[in-house]
């Protein structure tokens, strides 16, 4: 288990969506997060307050948590020094990078010299069967989006949090290195080898009650070429009952990708249940999340109702307002 509470470490982000893993911890567990360690340059803020390791250490941190989440999931060498003086100043450290903690040997020798823990959350702990695509008692839905980093894992949470405050069956079930940091649990699906990706998402989300929802947290998007392939496995492993297509609309292009262009609502929607058809017939559309955090609230309003007129489907930002709309729409599954 990785001892909480954390210091959450923003190295020399270059923004807030780089920092996503350090915002939803402290949005989503926020009595674990102490405060935040920021390097030169780091453009990135949680609201949190700045720390030195030993600051952080007189006020109870545990773990020094890597909250960065770059392309590639790299461990940059700015940052090694800091780690290192972390584990000499008490701190484990906890990194959800595709880049493993455990392959530094500096790392390694002062971790066992002070008798600190590294834990790698990315990586695989089970040997996870090849999907059979054999239908699943209970039910299940997962949030899709037009592009990476749009708010599937905050809708997915947010919907979970909205059914057990209602006395709902609802577990919500991450799929990547911040919800399972959140939760303590789940499947790292981008480390997981291709054959097995979709069997892992079955093995992640098994029969349950008939009323029982799995909230099953989104990864990449099918239009995103460089992350589709977590996309699909989710979308076939999952077998959803119900889609909640989920968007950022102020964004100029994909994410990393200055060439491409975000899909609209409508062709996510249609290509996206063509593809959940495929496992489940049954599959349905039941309402758009909006990401309007770079909108003041009379514009995010004025959106939502537009998308809303526009899609015929309930339209919310969940962080914002709530996901009980999106709730209400599970009803009828």
């Amino acid at each position: 288990m990785i001892k909480t509470p954390y210091l959450l470490f923003l190295g020399d982000a270059p923004d807030a969506l780089a920092a996503k893993v350090a915002q939803g911890i402290k949005d989503w567990r926020p009595e674990n997060a102490i405060g935040q360690l920021r390097l030169a340059g780091c453009k990135a803020d949680m609201g949190l307050p700045d720390m030195t390791l030993e600051e952080a250490r007189a006020a109870g941190a545990e773990t020094l948590v890597i909250g960065v989440a770059n392309r590639g999931g790299v461990l940059s060498d700015l940052w090694r020094d800091c780690l290192l003086e972390a584990l000499v100043a008490g701190f484990d450290l906890a990194s959800g990078l595709h880049t493993l903690l455990r392959s530094y040997p500096d790392l390694v020798e002062v971790a066992q010299s002070h008798g600190r823990v590294l834990h790698d959350v990315r990586v695989p702990t089970v040997n996870y069967p090849i999907a059979n695509g054999v239908p699943r008692t209970g039910k299940r839905c997962l949030a899709v989006g037009t592009d990476c980093s749009v708010g599937k894992m905050y809708t997915a949470l947010a919907m979970d949090a909205t059914m057990r405050a209602r006395g709902m069956k609802a577990t919500f079930r991450p799929t990547g290195q911040t919800g399972i940091l959140i939760t303590g649990g789940g499947v790292p699906l981008d480390a997981v080898i291709a054959d097995f990706m979709a069997g892992s998402v079955e093995w992640l989300t098994p029969d349950n009650d008939p009323d029982h929802w799995d909230l099953i947290e989104g990864q990449g998007s099918l239009f995103h070429v460089s992350y589709s392939g977590v996309t699909l496995a989710l979308i076939h492993g999952g077998q959803p009952d119900a889609l909640v297509l989920c968007d950022e609309p102020t964004r100029p292009h994909m994410r990393g990708l200055p060439d491409y262009k975000a899909p609209s609502l409508e062709v996510l929607r249609e290509t996206t249940l063509a593809m959940a058809r495929v496992a489940n017939p049954a599959c349905q559309v039941v309402g758009i999340s909006v990401n309007t955090q770079h909108f003041n609230e009379t514009d995010a309003l004025a959106h939502l109702a537009a998308v809303e007129d526009r899609m015929g489907l309930p339209t919310v930002d969940p962080f914002r307002q709530g996901a009980d709309r999106l709730v209400d729409a599970l009803a009828g599954i």
